[in-house]
């Protein structure tokens, strides 16, 4: 639990508040008109909470990659791409084709 002080009295208190985080380990919360504003934490506490946020971050990253790496190829129905004015299309290699040996797949024209 975090030791809450208003903003004006942090102000008067702030070398006696750094000794309170680094010394007794505690952690202030600044407040104003009863809501947080900052919070006091020592440098060894600030290190674990980056850390634990790349970790967190590396994560979600990673969640995305193997999400998209399972994404199906998508074929445009026929004459589709003439439509939107694209010039090309990426038919991909003979493994990209999928198991019906159409560069669609199963659920091609679907989004």
């Amino acid at each position: 639990m975090a030791y809450e002080i208003p903003v004006t009295q942090a102000r008067a208190e702030l070398a006696d508040l750094i000794n309170r985080v680094v010394y007794a380990g505690e952690r202030v919360v600044v407040t104003r008109h009863g809501k947080p504003l900052v919070g006091l934490v020592s440098a060894a506490d600030l290190e674990r909470l980056e850390a634990y946020r790349a970790a967190e971050e590396a994560a979600a990253e990673e969640q995305v990659i193997s999400t998209v790496s399972v994404v199906r190829p998508f074929a445009s129905p026929p004459g589709e791409w003439r439509r939107f004015g694209i010039a090309a299309e990426h038919r991909g290699t003979a493994g990209d084709r999928g198991a019906t040996g159409e560069h669609g797949g199963p659920g091609a024209g679907e989004r």
